[in-house]
């Protein structure tokens, strides 16, 4: 039986975000999704037929993980502490803003949320522009973020994941912190990163991790990944063709097992297909081969290990299934045209 998950959300008609896109990614990583809607387009449901969705679902189903979403009435907000203070798994992604900029929430919707959802928040999940207009605060580089995740601890979240900083040049930079726990990560796919509904779809499938049994330094990793090979590799469906299916199951296979499998033949042998006719698929849909993107992956992780981390070049082979250090500074080496140690000192 696969493990329900509940999503509070609002529902998008377009399926891009709120509930739609919920629904989807909760599926595809395996859980069965539960759904409460809070309004539908602009129209904000009343505080009772929520609440009902909410009770009715948790009664029947008793879901093992639960995301808060975006709730446009503070009296939902406040309503609703009383029905999910008992899911030791509650992410509270409130999106205060859209992709666009625009403040979906009033100010005391906003206000609500940090009285009753983030005290009982295991993850609380926020863009830098979200929390900017939560604490009053600026966030313009690494130790505002840090500044900016202490206070939001201190409110009573366990975890806070910031994301969307944009402070260094070219990149996105995100913290995952906790009281034992601090953590950077940048990403070079600016554009992906920032696509509507995006953030929606990780809050959903991190929610969905934690709900199997990850811990959330784990579930951020698992779920990152997933969205990872969504936003940055796989491809759009246009022709309905079977290559497209098997590029994107390909691009899948490699955000899961990459830190063990760096051999073409382990990917065409779990899609059950020849190297061959792999190569012939990737240079189709993106013209490279299956080894490039292999390969391209590894070291966008690599260039985020060495630009965000303290990780010795060590550890960091270790991490990416290299048998040994050598043998990764001279894979880097072939890539980047320098080693590991003179690419982090330009960082």
């Amino acid at each position: 039986m696969r493990i329900p998950i509940l999503s509070i959300n609002g529902s998008d008609s377009t399926g891009q975000s709120g509930i739609g896109a919920d629904i989807q990614t909760i599926a595809a990583l395996g859980g069965y999704a539960v759904t409460a809607a809070t309004c539908v387009g602009d129209y904000t449901l009343p505080s009772d037929v929520v609440l009902k969705q909410v009770a009715e679902s948790i009664s029947a189903l008793h879901p093992k993980a639960i995301k808060v979403g975006l709730v446009t009435d503070s009296e939902t907000v406040r309503l609703l502490r009383g029905e999910v203070i008992a899911c030791r798994r509650l992410v509270v992604a409130p999106g205060i803003f859209d992709s666009d900029g625009r403040q979906m929430v009033s100010d005391d919707v906003i206000e609500a949320i940090a009285r009753y959802l983030i005290p009982e928040a295991l993850l609380l999940m926020l863009r830098c522009k979200d929390a900017e207009k939560l604490l009053g605060i600026s966030i313009k580089t690494d130790d505002d973020m840090l500044e900016a995740a202490r206070l939001l601890h201190e409110m009573g979240a366990e975890w806070v994941l910031l994301r969307g900083a944009r402070h260094i040049k070219g990149r996105l930079i995100a913290l995952l912190y906790s009281q034992n726990k601090t953590q950077f990560f940048s990403s070079y796919n600016t554009e992906g990163w920032q696509r509507h509904g995006v953030a929606g779809a990780l809050s959903a499938a991190i929610t969905t991790r934690l709900g199997m049994g990850d811990d959330v330094p784990t579930a951020v990793r698992n779920a990152h990944d997933f969205i990872h090979s969504q936003v940055v590799y796989a491809k759009p469906d246009e022709t309905g063709g079977r290559a497209i299916d098997i590029y994107n199951r390909f691009v899948s296979l490699v955000t899961e097992h990459y830190r063990k499998a760096h051999d073409v033949a382990f990917y065409a042998d779990r899609l059950c297909i020849t190297t061959r006719y792999l190569s012939e698929v990737t240079s189709r849909v993106v013209g490279k081969s299956p080894k490039q993107i292999i390969t391209d992956y590894i070291m966008s992780e690599a260039k985020m290990y060495l630009g965000t981390t303290r990780l010795t070049i060590q550890e960091i082979a270790d991490r990416l299934g290299f048998s040994s250090q050598a043998l990764f500074c001279k894979f880097f080496k072939s890539q980047e045209n320098m080693s590991p140690s003179d690419y982090r000192k330009q960082q």
